[in-house]
């Protein structure tokens, strides 16, 4: 089959399309054929990583993975021993390692059925950006319906299911963006938009119960300002600068979360199959839809690797097969 594999780091540069080796189908697992799957973060961070990411895997015990891809959609080709939840032919979306490949090897839990209004790439751009949005405003945030909520980065993958999730949630929602991301968060529910190109955010008197920074591109200090006393900031997003950058701020928050009336939560979504389910029936009922910047045929993987890493995407970026 062919695949996206990295062969070193840098830069795009290092993802070439080959010939491997189809997955066995093993106990417990499901063979998927892959129709579509998304671009995240964490691909152009594995890419650009070096050093810092092979040190970080190490110590998770995380299996070294050439193939790059997390999120797919797609059907199943066939399913090992012990699976009860699908059978050949279902259509299903969720997580699955070397996603970027026309056949991939799922754990049973981490699929559910695909939602019955959207397409396969609408379906693979969920994954991780939803479960990360969902986790970071119900669980961590913990929004609750009439509260103020701000979404830094509200045109991204992320945050653009952010926005969605928090309007679903209840809240009275301020996102902040980009001019050329204005109509699309708009059309997402916000009920305040900001463009940071135009005005400081920080600046405003307004002050909020919760500030979801998924664009890490602001001081934690700046970020505290404009949460009331007893308001939580979620760190949802990474410092583009990676590597010591990243560390720097996630032991910053640690460090003042300890001695603060204001919460600060850095977090790593755990993409389970509870939420998935949560994710399709918000999806299903008209509560969440997922955006699409632009779609690459498998063969111009590490093209759409690159302009995720560009600063230039909106919503998400997805694969093709």
């Amino acid at each position: 089959m062919k695949a996206i594999v990295q062969d070193g780091y840098g830069s795009a540069d290092v993802l070439h399309l080959r010939e491997i080796d189809k997955p066995v189908v093993t106990e417990g697992r499901v063979l998927v054929r892959v129709r579509a799957a998304s671009v995240n973060a964490l691909d152009w961070h594995s890419v650009h990583g070096g050093k810092m990411i092979q040190t970080v895997s190490k110590l998770m015990r995380q299996p070294e993975q050439p193939v790059r891809g997390v999120d797919v959609a797609g059907q199943v080709e066939a399913v090992g021993a012990g699976v009860t939840r699908f059978a050949p032919g279902d259509e299903v979306f969720g997580g699955a390692p070397a996603a970027f490949a026309e056949y991939a090897s799922a754990r049973e839990k981490g699929l559910v059925l695909k939602p019955h209004n959207v397409s396969f790439e609408q379906a693979a751009a969920v994954g991780v950006a939803g479960v990360t949005a969902l986790q970071g405003l119900r669980d961590k945030a913990q929004v609750k319906p009439g509260q103020r909520v701000l979404i830094c980065g509200a045109g991204g993958g992320v945050g653009t299911f952010a926005v969605q999730i928090a309007k679903a949630l209840g809240a009275h929602v301020t996102a902040v963006t980009s001019t050329r991301n204005l109509d699309l968060v708009r059309t997402l529910g916000a009920d305040e938009v900001i463009d940071y190109t135009q005005e400081d955010f920080t600046r405003r008197a307004d002050r909020y119960d919760a500030v979801f920074d998924v664009a890490a591109n602001r001081s934690l200090s700046e970020m505290r300002g404009v949460l009331k006393p007893n308001g939580t900031l979620v760190l949802a997003g990474a410092d583009r600068r990676g590597g010591s950058a990243i560390f720097t701020r996630i032991i910053s928050a640690f460090a003042r979360s300890r001695v603060l009336r204001q919460r600060i939560i850095f977090y790593v979504a755990n993409s389970n199959q509870e939420d998935l389910l949560v994710l399709k029936e918000l999806i299903e009922t008209g509560k969440v839809r997922p955006v699409i910047d632009r779609t690459y045929p498998l063969s111009e993987g590490a093209e759409a690797v690159r302009y995720l890493g560009s600063g230039q995407a909106r919503a998400k970026v997805v694969i093709t097969m």
